[in-house]
This record gives C-alpha cells, sequence and structure tokens, in this order.
C-alpha cells in the first residue's frame, strides 16, 4: 500500500487493516480504492472532488521495497493525474520500526513550466505503546511542488485497536516553506477491518492555511480501499 503518502499514515490506515494487509506473504501487493477527496497534508487534490488510486508495492530482500501509485487530481488547470515512485528501507531498532524513504511525485499533463514534479525524502518511526503505536516522521523536499525551494513537513501520530475490526488513529503535522506560508495539519478519524482485504477509513482533516480558500478547510473524508 501508498504507505509513504496515504501514510501521514499511522493515521490513514487503521492498524487492524494495515497488520491484515501486511501480514500478505507474496513479495507482490497491490492496492486500489475511491474516496470521497483526496486530502494530501490537509489539502484538497482533487478540488474537493472524489478521488480513484490504485499502486502495487514490491518487497525486496528482508528490509527493502519499492513501489508505484496514481491518483487522480484537479488543480483547475490540465494536470490529470499523479504517479508516484518510491523506494525505502524498514529496518529496526529494538522496539522501533523505522522507514527510510525516497519518493517521486510525477503530474500528467502539467502545465509546461509549473514546475509540479519533485523529490521528497522521508525518515520515520513508529514503537508500541500497550496495545497502540505511537509514531513520527519528517519529510524534505530540496525543490517542493511548483519550484518554490526546500520544503519540511513534521508529524506526530498514534493509533490503537478499539475492538478486532476498528481503530482510532490521528496525527498532527507541521508544513514548512523556504518562502514562508507555514501551516499546522491535523486529521482523526476511525479505520474499520471488513476482513484481510478490503477496509473503510471515514477520517476529518483540518489545518490552519488561510491563503487557499475552501480546499484548505475542515472536511470529512471516506475512503474504501482493497489490498492483495
Amino acid at each position: 500500500m501508498k504507505t509513504i503518502k496515504l501514510t501521514l499514515l499511522a493515521a490513514t490506515a487503521s492498524i487492524a487493516f494495515s497488520g491484515a494487509a501486511a501480514a500478505q506473504e507474496s513479495p507482490v501487493s497491490f492496492n486500489f480504492g475511491v474516496a470521497s477527496d483526496y486530502v494530501f497534508r490537509g489539502v484538497s487534490q482533487t478540488d474537493e472532488g472524489p478521488q480513484v488510486f490504485g499502486g502495487v508495492d514490491v518487497a525486496i530482500g528482508e528490509m527493502g521495497y519499492a513501489g508505484v501509485w496514481a491518483s487522480n487530481v484537479d488543480f483547475g488547470d490540465d494536470t490529470d493525474g499523479e504517479v508516484d515512485v518510491y523506494v525505502g528501507v524498514t529496518p529496526t531498532a529494538g522496539p522501533v520500526s523505522l522507514d527510510f524513504s525516497a519518493i517521486y511525485y510525477g503530474y500528467v499533463n502539467a502545465p509546461d513550466g509549473s514546475d509540479y514534479n519533485y523529490w521528497e525524502f522521508a525518515a520515520a518511526g513508529t514503537m508500541p505503546a500497550g496495545p497502540a503505536e505511537v509514531g513520527a516522521a519528517v519529510y524534505y523536499s530540496p525543490e517542493f511542488f511548483g519550484g518554490i525551494g526546500d520544503a519540511f513537513y513534521y508529524e506526530v501520530n498514534a493509533a490503537a485497536p478499539l475492538t478486532d475490526m476498528l481503530s482510532l488513529s490521528g496525527a498532527v503535522g507541521r508544513q514548512e516553506f523556504d518562502g514562508g506560508g507555514d501551516y499546522t495539519t491535523w486529521n482523526v478519524g476511525l479505520g474499520v477491518a471488513f476482513n484481510e482485504t478490503i477496509g473503510l477509513d471515514l477520517r476529518w482533516h483540518d489545518t490552519d492555511e488561510d491563503t487557499l480558500g475552501s480546499i484548505a478547510e475542515g472536511r470529512f473524508v471516506a475512503s474504501l480501499t482493497a489490498a492483495f
């Protein structure tokens, strides 16, 4: 599953659902789904419209992985798709599960000179806290979306099972840009694992960003994902 971006992600996936997906023994896994909106770090990427997405991941040895993930987007121009390619390793240090990754965000039919495409590098960690998990992550881009220069994103997150099917999760993040316009984003939601393949996420997203208009305002998002 696209655990880097929809990653934000102890937040976006439930413990029950992500655990079931991780239990797959095949080195190749697939995911696809639909959502009422595509929200990335608190901001709608589909102009508050629905999302269709899917991807494939390949395990590399004991700790490595690589994958590709795609979604529709709507930026109010000719751009109509996003295709991300990523690679990473997942070592452990005692009780802490680490994830070091690189991801390339590519945009289909982006206008000439838009500089939408960019690289991002991430370091994340999670650890158990009783029945729950807590985590933190930092993301860095040397030239962020739109060619605006350096950008950092910091996040803390947590997730806890409620029943065999239900889990509660949330995250708080801070997006910072080299030229200003920093903002804070947060989300909280309920994950439902219907079985080892299908999961539903019901989540509230919000930010304190005040220049982007309605696409950065609070919203409820429902997403249904199948992973196999």
